[in-house]
């Protein structure tokens, strides 16, 4: 990965904040980034339609579930 500038900026805001939203355009490495700066922490991706109808229709029971999942594997992945 490339040394990036924004790599300790994000780190400071993920110790102060619960969550941390990184946007940009497509293929400008916001996915790189965020699983290398965070490879412990659960990763889902809502590209897949059925991950993200889950979480639309029933947010509450989807960070259920996802807690259940952390809690058993140090890195969960629903990629599509």
């Amino acid at each position: 990965m490339f040394s990036r500038e924004i790599c300790s900026f994000v780190e400071r805001l993920a110790q102060i904040y619960p969550v941390v939203c990184v946007t940009g355009p497509r293929q400008s490495g916001k996915t790189t980034l965020v699983r290398q700066l965070f490879a412990t922490k659960p990763y889902v991706s809502l590209e897949n339609l059925d991950i993200r109808r889950e979480a639309h229709t029933d947010p509450r029971g989807f960070l259920a579930r996802l807690s259940v999942l952390r809690a058993s594997c140090s890195a969960f992945s629903a990629s599509s």
